[in-house]
């Protein structure tokens, strides 16, 4: 892979290329805000070192290990654990080796320069990673990590994070939360509800969690309304531990707005009967248009990540889990799910609902002319598969002419990875300077506007869609 280049990812032509540089240069030491993602809390709750490189940089990566799986290499020789606990590779070493032999796999993906950025910017190494310097990188890294300085709570304060939202399961107890709140600490690390589980009739376990989901909060889950009640009762709940956004990782984007009485039929049905690959899919449906209404009372964001096929290999998914690299962009539809929600709530003044995709055709042809005029909506950045350069200049070039930028909630890394949060906003503030420097050369904006767009774009849209 190759070192970072102080005007990667800049226009070639020299004057906007020099822009580019100088609008970069304005947004670069800016705060990080990192309002969506999935880094463990209990990092910072008990800040210990991290254990080793390949836990920090190979285990926890779907975008890693999916690409060594596409060559045949098995999760298991990845040290990625197994549902039933059988056996996996136990040395980190060997895992690192097996990391450093791929590299070539990487090449102008993403992963390359994020995992470049972090080896040069963290750990002073500066040469490419490669099998015959796979031992040198490791011990490098290793002894660091036994340093203070790069324990979680000190890396956060160096990579200049101002606020990191984790997402945890509407059951989760947020006891790394509370610890983190007691602890003293400064850095701001907030929580996000994320009710699949208990929203989800294919969820496994789902009756379980409904019966746990009423435990924790007392209400009877056995009714509509009481399962509605435990809904908003865990909603403060999270709020109480600095939650501001919800989360929805739906198959698709479809929404429903049921009558009552027909609403509270189907949750009985699912609850004592199980349901249809169609009652499923209403009742999610249903449950995203409860949840945007419960973000008019409580006015929490609502972020919605549909059209991911999950868990794609039946084999991965039993002896994996989840979040193990099977997850599979596919169509959605945004125009015609979401009008039930839109026409129940999509002209609330004080809701704000984030829509990410992971089909491309829609932003143009639904997602923009959707936020270009609902008041309720704003655009999450690319998203998973297309965060990258190219992602993102596709992404401002289809959306900026319908919906402009004010429309948009500016960038999130979405990682487990937490050494690529500085590599990932990094990638984000050069490729958005880059499209700037060349609406300015192309004569659509002012330097002093894309100054000021440069900043709000890195910065401040984040912060206000995500009410931080």
């Amino acid at each position: 892979m190759p070192l970072p280049n102080q005007d990667r990812l800049f226009p070639v032509e020299p004057n906007l290329r020099g822009l580019a540089r100088a609008l970069y240069e304005s947004v670069e030491a800016l705060p990080i805000i990192s309002p969506h993602g999935h880094c463990d809390p209990r990092w910072f709750a008990q800040n210990e070192r991290f254990p080793n490189p390949a836990e920090l940089f190979v285990i926890p990566d779907h975008y890693v290990f999916r690409m060594l799986v596409s060559q045949g290499v098995r999760l298991e020789d990845l040290g990625v654990p197994r549902e039933d606990g059988g056996a996996v590779e136990r040395d980190p070493r060997a895992i690192w080796r097996r990391f450093a032999a791929h590299q070539k796999l990487f090449r102008a993906t993403p992963s390359a320069m994020w995992l470049a950025h972090s080896f040069d910017q963290v750990f002073g190494l500066t040469e490419p990673l490669t099998e015959a310097n796979a031992d040198e990188f490791y011990d490098r890294i290793d002894t660091m990590l036994g340093q203070p300085d790069f324990r979680p709570r000190a890396l956060f304060d160096r990579f200049g994070i101002e606020v990191l939202a984790t997402t945890e399961s509407a059951l989760d107890d947020l006891a790394w939360h509370r610890q983190i709140a007691e602890s003293g600490w400064q850095g701001r690390v907030i929580t996000t509800y994320r009710p699949d589980a208990v929203v989800d009739p294919e969820f496994e376990g789902f009756a379980a969690n409904i019966a746990q989901l009423g435990a924790l909060t007392g209400e009877d889950t056995g009714t509509w309304q009481g399962y509605l009640a435990a809904h908003r009762a865990r909603r403060a709940f999270f709020r109480d531990h600095g939650a501001t956004a919800t989360d929805h990782g739906h198959p698709s984007a479809r929404t429903m707005d049921l009558p009552q009485a027909d609403a509270a039929a189907l949750y009985q049905k699912i609850l004592t009967q199980g349901a249809t690959a169609a009652e499923a899919e209403a009742f999610r449906g249903q449950m995203l248009t409860e949840m945007a209404r419960m973000s008019v009372e409580d006015g929490m964001v609502m972020q919605i990540h549909p059209g991911s096929r999950r868990n794609h290999h039946a084999g991965v998914f039993a002896r994996h889990g989840r979040d193990k690299g099977f997850d599979i962009p596919g169509r959605t539809d945004y125009v015609s799910d979401l009008q039930p929600l839109l026409d129940a709530v999509g002209m609330e003044p004080g809701l704000t609902i984030i829509l990410f995709t992971l089909d491309e055709t829609a932003y143009g042809r639904e997602l923009a002319p959707l936020a270009g005029v609902y008041p309720a909506l704003k655009l999450g950045p690319p998203w998973w598969f297309f965060d990258s350069y190219e992602g993102i200049q596709r992404y401002r070039e289809t959306v900026t002419e319908t919906a402009g930028f004010y429309n948009t909630a500016g960038f999130n890394d979405d990682t487990r990875a937490f050494c690529s949060i500085p590599a990932r906003h990094d990638v984000a503030r050069r490729s958005d300077c880059s499209y700037l420097a060349n609406l300015v050369g192309t004569g659509r904006l002012s330097e002093s506007e894309a100054l000021e767009v440069a900043h709000d774009l890195t910065y401040r849209l984040a912060k206000d869609a995500y009410r931080l």
